[in-house]
């Protein structure tokens, strides 16, 4: 695959080196490299008493080449992760071949189905095919992850319309894991990085969605129907999985809208229903709601309050009563240190987070973010002595500020704490956990265009 995108590329870069008069409007290419330099004492997780923080820098580097023609787009986005030190400085191969960081990220064309005589009217109707991101509204339930360093991405066809400020979207998407001579069985994991749900474990074979969105005076409202499935299975008594034909079916639907009250504050609110049977084949009955208001003070500074409510599963019940956020960017919402809805689980009691919310713009280069989080569980907690204990999880502060050199350098630097309670510490399998949790971080990121 490497070979493929190198000689790619390189025919990309003869063609514009050859005849840049015609290309320019039509080839763009540009990249990315980020570091991620980042202390980590308790992030994700509680540390146990005796446990030493981590120290590490992780780097993204991508090369990207777009193509524009006569109602046609192609893109492809080829990107390398990997932590500094991974492989051997003198050695020409990774040192360990499953910590392979280099992939595609995105490879996708899109073909206009109407004529650029209607197209001129701001009308649109387009297929896009191939591997790319899926991100909508808010990215809570379908978002690039672009803070995590290889990011998101979904190998699906997309069918797209827009005209008056309306649009309407279809998606599918269907997985295999190899070219299989009989049968279409799909074990949901793929090979490289663990893959799943924010539920963590399993990827969907098959996906479909139906989205509307409708621009408004001032903000946006857009409902979204999502339908993934799972490949179903029999666990035998030494808990050996067998594959079964057929699938179990998830289905996902609910409302958006962002908007403005008045000249001051702007309301986000959200709110998503989960019906059908999960990953394993429970029946379930879930749901989720969002509400952030943010005021603001002058054109540089704003504040807010915003609460989020994920339903979670008592103890004993036979049916999963939790919200799964699907495919979204779990980062952006509950806290910075990813205790939540991230690669750490926390069970299924699901979370109530109630959050304040700041912004300060320093001046045109640099602003400051800060958000305090009260996190607690939305279902009653049992101990080991089957008593119902607090449900308070702790609380975080996130302080995260944003420095732009120039428009393709910027660096961001974070620092934020958690302070874990008990029951955080239970629900998340820890003992004798640390009475506080610190990381801080710091981002370098060069965005060059190298051709336009």
């Amino acid at each position: 695959m490497k070979t493929k995108i190198y000689h790619f590329v390189l025919c990309v870069l003869m063609a514009c080196w050859l005849n840049p008069a015609e290309v320019n409007a039509q080839i763009s290419v540009s990249g990315q490299l980020r570091t991620r330099t980042e202390l980590l004492h308790g992030q994700g997780t509680p540390l146990s008493k005796g446990d030493d923080a981590a120290f590490f820098t992780s780097q993204r580097t991508r090369l990207n080449v777009g193509y524009k023609g006569y109602r046609t787009q192609f893109y492809v986005s080829a990107q390398d992760v990997r932590v500094w030190g991974q492989d051997a400085s003198t050695n020409n191969r990774l040192t360990n071949s499953s910590l392979n960081g280099f992939m595609l990220h995105e490879a996708w064309g899109e073909i206009s189905l109407l004529d650029t005589n209607k197209t001129k009217g701001g009308k649109e109707f387009l297929l896009k095919i191939g591997r790319q991101e899926l991100l909508y509204d808010d990215s809570r339930l379908l978002g690039n992850l672009d803070w995590l360093q290889q990011a998101r991405r979904h190998d699906a066809v997309l069918l797209k319309y827009s005209n008056n400020g309306f649009s309407a979207h279809i998606g599918a998407a269907y997985n295999q894991n190899r070219e299989l001579k009989t049968g279409t069985s799909y074990d949901g994991v793929p090979n490289g990085y663990a893959a799943g749900t924010n539920g963590i474990g399993t990827m969907y074979k098959s996906m479909q969605f139906v989205y509307f969105g409708k621009k408004l005076k001032q903000g946006n409202a857009s409902f979204l129907i999502l339908k993934d499935d799972f490949q179903k299975y029999t666990l035998s008594e030494t808990a050996v999985k067998t594959w079964n034909k057929g699938t179990w079916n998830r289905v996902t639907f609910g409302p958006y809208l962002n908007t403005k009250l008045g000249n001051s504050w702007n309301l986000n609110a959200s709110a998503y229903y989960q019906t059908g049977k999960d990953k394993d084949g429970l029946n379930l009955n879930a749901y989720m709601y969002s509400v952030k208001g943010l005021f603001s003070i002058n054109k540089n500074i704003s504040v807010g309050p915003g609460y989020d409510y994920t339903s979670g599963t008592t103890t004993g019940s036979k049916a999963n009563h939790s919200f799964d956020p699907l495919y979204g960017t779990p980062h952006k919402f509950w806290g910075q240190m990813d205790y939540f809805y991230a690669a750490n689980g926390f069970g299924k009691g699901g979370l109530s987070d109630f959050y304040i919310h700041s912004n300060l713009k320093a001046n045109e280069k640099l602003s400051v973010q800060a958000d305090l989080h009260q996190f607690s569980s939305a279902s009653k907690i049992i101990n080991t002595n089957d008593k119902k204990i607090s449900g308070n999880f702790g609380n975080e502060l996130d302080i995260i500020a944003t420095y732009n050199l120039t428009k393709i350098i910027s660096f961001q630097g974070g620092y934020c704490t958690f302070l874990p309670t008990k029951s955080l510490a239970q629900v998340k399998g820890v003992q004798n956990p640390q009475k506080m949790a610190n990381w801080a971080y710091l981002i370098i990121s060069i965005k060059p265009d190298f051709l336009k």
